[in-house]
């Protein structure tokens, strides 16, 4: 029923402009691609055994962030069924606390380190300082390569595809626009993977024909100070010509809605906003409760921290890196009921608990 309701609110909009309905009933194609149910498992269905008492240190880039905490508590979950111990240290958003941080995983002597959430070159030394130990090191969002990443000693980087991440954003505000979206992009330069996934979505939109008003830099550790007056200037910079707003991830539109509110637009007005990732459990409230946030791309962050464990243990055991890129899931008003929604969160449906418990032999 869902997917019908989806299906046919595309076909009227492509219907209602015609002059654009090719362009737009082809974006949204691509887009519904990723709206469905996730219930079938695609991941590994083999590899090594749980080795077994292994302590691990998870260095966080930031635990306010709803993506990283999102990881971070799949990691828990997927230790607690391996037999591991983790100690979570947290970066606290900033370049010195994550330098830090990596320290003291160091001076632990953890039988492996896993980086959550912030760019392997920006830590270059330390991570060195592991790979020279001997530590075996897996990452969340740790740069643009998924899978292995011998040049920063990662055994894997877990991610989803970030391109196809942007350009479903992308293509969703484009067909939502009519085809003639004004698009604000928000990123943040410090990291690669930000800047990546904010130029796909800037070549998408225009591409497709639509406008990109303006490329915003601003840091995700300080969108609570920058957020509310950066929205206020360009709602008076580009009024209503702002149609959608896309950030390369949720937490920048957890500081927008009083902004948008003070302005006097609606929760479902424009500028609408589009996260391209990570699914924060804010966001999914905003987007049941029509507040400021109309879509998120989400990433299974609580699977994807069971994968990180799971290729953390490949990398003890001395086997192969899975080879798994997990799935993106378009999440809107009309589907958000499913595959874990109701705890605002994009939890397939797919059984990855039991599959990885088969693995491990747990």
């Amino acid at each position: 029923m869902l997917r019908r309701t989806f299906a046919a609110s595309l076909l009227a909009l492509g219907a209602a402009l015609p002059a654009f309905a090719d362009a737009i009933s082809d974006a949204m194609a691509d887009v519904q691609k990723y709206a469905g149910q996730k219930t079938v498992w695609d991941g590994p269905t083999s590899g090594p055994a749980a080795a077994a008492g292994k302590r691990i240190v998870v260095l966080a880039a930031d635990m306010k962030n709803g993506g990283i905490l999102g990881v971070t508590n799949g990691i828990n979950e997927a230790a607690a069924k391996i037999g591991w111990e983790v100690t979570v240290l947290d970066g606290a958003g900033s370049v010195q606390n994550r330098a830090a941080a990596f320290g003291q995983a160091l001076a632990l002597q953890p039988d492996g380190i896993i980086i959550n959430g912030f760019d392997a070159v920006e830590q270059q030394a330390a991570l060195k300082q592991a790979c020279d130990a001997g530590i075996p090191m897996v990452s969340w969002h740790a740069g643009p390569v998924i899978g292995p990443d011998p040049a920063n000693c990662l055994f894997a980087n877990v991610s989803t595809d970030a391109m196809e991440v942007s350009a479903a954003a992308a293509k969703w505000a484009f067909a939502d626009a009519g085809g003639k979206p004004g698009v604000v992009i928000f990123t943040d330069s410090t990291y690669a993977i930000a800047i990546a996934k904010a130029d796909k979505i800037k070549e998408t939109i225009e591409s497709l024909g639509g406008t990109v008003l303006e490329y915003v830099d601003t840091p995700i550790a300080d969108t609570s100070n920058r957020m509310p007056t950066l929205t206020t200037a360009l709602l008076q910079k580009y009024g209503e010509s702002w149609t959608h707003a896309l950030a390369i991830n949720d937490i920048y539109f957890d500081f927008m809605g009083p902004s948008l509110a003070a302005a006097g637009i609606a929760g479902d007005g424009a500028p609408k906003a589009v996260a391209a990732g990570d699914g924060s459990e804010s966001a999914y409230q905003r987007i049941r409760s029509g507040q400021y946030q109309a879509v998120t791309v989400a990433e299974p962050l609580n699977l994807q921290g069971w994968q990180l464990i799971d290729e953390l243990n490949r990398a003890v055991n001395g086997a192969e890196w899975s080879g798994y890129t997990s799935p993106l899931h378009v999440v809107t008003a009309e589907n958000i009921s499913f595959d874990g929604g109701d705890n605002n969160l994009f939890d397939p449906g797919n059984g990855y608990r039991d599959e990885y418990g088969k693995i491990w032999g747990k």
